[in-house]
């Protein structure tokens, strides 16, 4: 677990990248490491918030260039033998089998998963940032999709979340120009929800972590997977999801809980499913 760290406090989990000296470039041990926490932050009820960050002066800097280069594929190996470039068909697969995991694996987890940009997000990297379901930026942190400057395509979801997030013809700008943007151009197209300065990031990040925390689970589990549900469903379609939604969460005892303390003012206790 050296390349990722993993820590559950008051029901916020946090994954930081930890490869500070490669600019928490990816590793297959990262990868490994990262699969298992989104796997536990989807499976433990104790779990109600996750946080994504990097440690050191980067965010994520995405794949291994310099192990491209060399014809040794996207990804620092270690001591795993993974063929990541002898031919189409393997570099396909290496994407699949290992960085894809992350999206697929973080597309289960019904709890917020905030990213505390702390520095750049390249490439990859970016494309972490824009899978969480929020973004805090530090005033230190920059974003680009860097592919097309390198020859390649976005091949860890660049093409399936920037757009979503800002639009088509902004994307397809920022994708094609491979433009390197500021923290405040990014929260002025929306790719992040807000920029802080970089000695208030993580304050300002376990601040919305904790407020979320606090609400009932269940209910922000369903508020998250109806939303992205809505997105990508007709309205009828949506509506008779959000149904079943509200039928599961107004039995739950969480409900009468919220409901007894906004009658009695005060602050509501919430234990989960």
């Amino acid at each position: 677990m050296s390349h990722l760290l993993f820590d559950v406090q008051d029901g916020i989990a946090t994954i930081t990248l930890n490869r500070p000296d490669a600019r928490n470039a990816f590793s297959i041990p990262m990868i490994e490491a990262w699969v298992q926490a989104l796997e536990a932050c989807r499976d433990r009820e104790d779990i109600r918030v996750v946080v994504v960050t990097g440690a050191g002066q980067s965010f994520c800097a995405g794949g291994d260039v310099r192990a491209m280069r060399e014809g040794r594929g996207f990804l620092e190996q270690g001591e795993e033998e993974v063929d990541t470039h002898s031919t189409g068909l393997a570099r396909k697969n290496s994407l699949w089998k290992l960085i894809q995991r992350v999206p697929l694996t973080l597309e289960q987890v019904d709890k917020p998963v905030i990213a505390a940009v702390n520095g750049d997000a390249i490439g990859a990297g970016c494309d972490m940032a824009l899978m969480c379901d929020l973004r805090i930026a530090s005033d230190k942190a920059r974003f680009a999709e860097a592919y097309v400057k390198l020859g390649i395509v976005p091949g860890d979801g660049g093409a399936y979340f920037l757009p979503r997030l800002v639009g088509m013809a902004k994307a397809l700008e920022l994708l094609l120009t491979g433009d390197l943007i500021d923290a405040a151009e990014a929260e002025r197209i929306g790719l992040v929800n807000r920029t802080v300065p970089q000695e208030r990031l993580m304050e300002e990040t376990y601040a919305l972590a904790r407020k979320i925390a606090a609400q009932p689970p269940v209910a922000v589990q369903l508020i998250k997977r109806a939303a992205y549900q809505s997105a990508r469903t007709d309205l009828r379609t949506a509506l008779d999801l959000v149904s079943s939604h509200m039928a599961v969460v107004t039995e739950t005892e969480d409900h009468l809980e919220a409901m007894n303390a906004l009658f009695e003012k005060r602050q509501g206790v919430y234990k989960g499913r």
